[in-house]
């Protein structure tokens, strides 16, 4: 998931905001994290992100969404981001309570 934030007018390409799985994809990609890994060992090495799951930047525990599912071994990366999925999609739709509920409904 990634969304570009709006362009001024000039000729230079905006930069892609990344969020969700694009952003964990991300962090992997920079770290020596390496496959079949546990969730503890994920978090671990990925020194234990917060993960952008919106284009506002709103955040979540890499070891809470793990937490959220219902396997804890992973054999590669896309089996990983796979299970991942459903928990920044229901994060972004507002499923992270009352006040971000309604702080999404506002314009600000």
């Amino acid at each position: 998931m990634a969304a570009r934030p709006p362009g001024d007018g000039g000729s230079a390409e905006p930069e892609a905001i990344e969020f969700g799985i694009a952003a964990l994809d991300a962090r992997i990609g920079e770290s020596d994290l390496a496959f079949p890994a546990t969730s503890r060992e994920i978090v671990r090495a990925l020194d234990h992100p917060e993960i952008p799951y919106d284009s506002k930047g709103r955040t979540i525990e890499l070891a809470a969404a793990l937490e959220e599912l219902q396997k804890s071994e992973f054999e590669n990366e896309t089996e990983l981001l796979d299970a991942l999925y459903p928990v920044f999609d229901e994060a972004r739709r507002g499923g992270r309570g009352f006040l971000d509920g309604l702080r999404n409904a506002l314009p600000f």
